[in-house]
């Protein structure tokens, strides 16, 4: 195992099953997107697993539950984060994950919802 790397299980939600273990040597986030043997999922959630060892817990494993996805094509960055579509719709959710309620598979270019904020 590389140092700044720990076992990372990946879980798919929908239906319930591990589609396997991987070395990630960077932090998914919710809202953040995995490429994992050959297919695109969004992350939900991360769980970490701790170990009691030596009088003390120490982080050995990572959960990652994930939720098949295509990358969105439309991305603004607000306050350092990555939100899907564009921001400057009333209507947009400033969401790593959600669109917005009236437009949620996009595209935000020639909605005709689009409102701006």
């Amino acid at each position: 195992m590389e140092p700044d790397s720990l076992p990372t299980e990946v879980i798919l939600t929908h239906p319930r099953q591990s589609l396997g273990k991987v070395q990630l040597d960077w932090t998914p986030q919710p809202g953040n997107y995995l490429d994992f043997q050959g297919k695109t999922y969004a992350v939900l959630e991360r769980r970490h697993r701790y170990q009691f060892k030596y009088g003390r817990y120490r982080l050995y494993n990572i959960a990652l539950y994930v939720q098949f996805a295509q990358r969105p094509a439309e991305k603004t960055l607000v306050d350092g984060r990555w939100v899907v579509g564009d921001a400057t719709c009333i209507y947009n959710a400033k969401s790593e994950i959600v669109r917005c309620a009236v437009n949620p598979h996009g595209p935000c270019q020639d909605c005709r919802y689009y409102e701006k904020v």
